[in-house]
């Protein structure tokens, strides 16, 4: 059962971080020079992950340029690439896939991220409505898959027309491809396209409906899929300090950017986005039994976190396990601490677990 990390490209600090579409309640006490990344990827790979997911957006840095000058800071680590199918050519990504591929000694996944929010795409003069940018990451993948096959692909689609595309020689092995999405017209995608499905932490009853969904349209599809989920993490020794924590991160941040993340987040037409946020609502922000929704309050994407004892913490682990979930990517503040901190405390009781 793979476990990833997640790498700090927007910046790294104790507090909520924003992810890489917004500027909510960012804190750039460790900035994201190379010195400091390499440090947080160094740590991953010691700490028994497999991968580095790397976020896109406006306010991180580039995900292929930062973890291709990582490559030469570690050995087995591999880099979970995110990136926006309709902002590259299919076989220019096809392309620069292979490249990776062989320069890293096979060490690429790539995480297809298709937008969610129609202004972050407008910066980049991507002016596709929501269902449409979903219907050319379809067309988009088919053409980077047909480069790889080895042999020239020609494709006359609705986005794309390309003639002979391939690359120089053929990936070794072919890079995995991760993809997360909520909505109608995200699902059908994950189903044909897609190696990995991601969600986000979302409690394990509505995980187990999302997944249950797309396993049936890959089943029509005559496909199978792994799946991940991602979420934040706040393991400790005890439940008390774990939960001390949370409240802890909470407290740091002003009740004014709360309120500027809500009219954001009351805006936006991801689907995921607005189950993240409707999980912030409701009396508690403990959702389930050491689920806790706090990041969501003031963080774009991914605003769940397991938090409890690292007992408790690898108990709702296995929970997700038992669903399907097979990837977990996962993440705290500061990275550089809890990827050890992680890997020391709650590693070792999920492999006993599945030994």
């Amino acid at each position: 059962m793979p476990f990833h990390w997640f790498l700090p490209t927007s910046g790294d600090s104790h507090d909520i971080v924003s992810g890489g579409q917004a500027r909510l309640a960012a804190d750039n006490t460790r900035p994201p020079d190379l010195g400091y990344l390499a440090l947080v990827a160094r740590a991953a790979e010691r700490a028994g992950f497999e991968a580095v997911l790397t976020p896109t957006g406006t306010f991180c840095e580039d995900a292929w340029l930062t973890t291709a000058a990582l490559i030469g800071e570690t050995s087995r680590l591999k880099f979970l690439v995110a990136f926006r199918p309709g902002l590259l050519s299919p076989t220019l990504a096809a392309q620069m896939a292979a490249t990776y591929q062989r320069i890293s000694g096979g060490r690429l996944a790539l995480n297809v991220v298709t937008g969610g929010e129609a202004a972050e795409q407008r910066r980049f003069g991507d002016h596709l409505g929501h269902d449409k940018r979903y219907a050319r990451t379809a067309e988009f993948l088919q053409v980077v898959r047909g480069a790889w096959s080895g042999t020239p692909y020609t494709s006359r689609g609705e986005f794309f027309d390309v003639e002979a595309a391939t690359v120089r020689a053929v990936p070794d092995p072919v890079p995995p491809v991760f993809f997360g999405g909520s909505s109608p017209a995200a699902l059908p995608v994950a189903a044909q396209h897609a190696d990995t499905y991601l969600t986000w932490g979302e409690p394990p009853a509505a995980v187990a409906a999302k997944l249950d969904a797309v396993r049936t349209l890959a089943k029509e599809a005559g496909r199978q899929l792994t799946y991940g989920i991602r979420l934040h993490v706040i393991s400790r020794d005890t439940a008390d300090e774990a939960w001390g924590v949370a409240r802890g991160l909470l407290e740091r941040v002003r009740p004014e950017e709360i309120e500027a993340a809500r009219r954001q987040f009351a805006g936006t037409e991801s689907e995921g986005q607005r189950r993240m946020a409707a999980l912030t609502t409701g009396d508690s922000l403990e959702i389930h039994p050491n689920l806790w929704s706090g990041f969501g309050l003031v963080r774009p994407g991914a605003g769940t976190a397991l938090v409890g004892s690292h007992a408790e913490v690898a108990a709702r682990i296995a929970e997700y396990q038992a669903l399907g979930i097979g990837h977990f990517i996962l993440s705290g503040q500061p990275h550089l601490e809890e990827a050890l901190r992680f890997g020391e405390n709650v590693l070792p009781l999920v492999h006993k677990g599945e030994s």
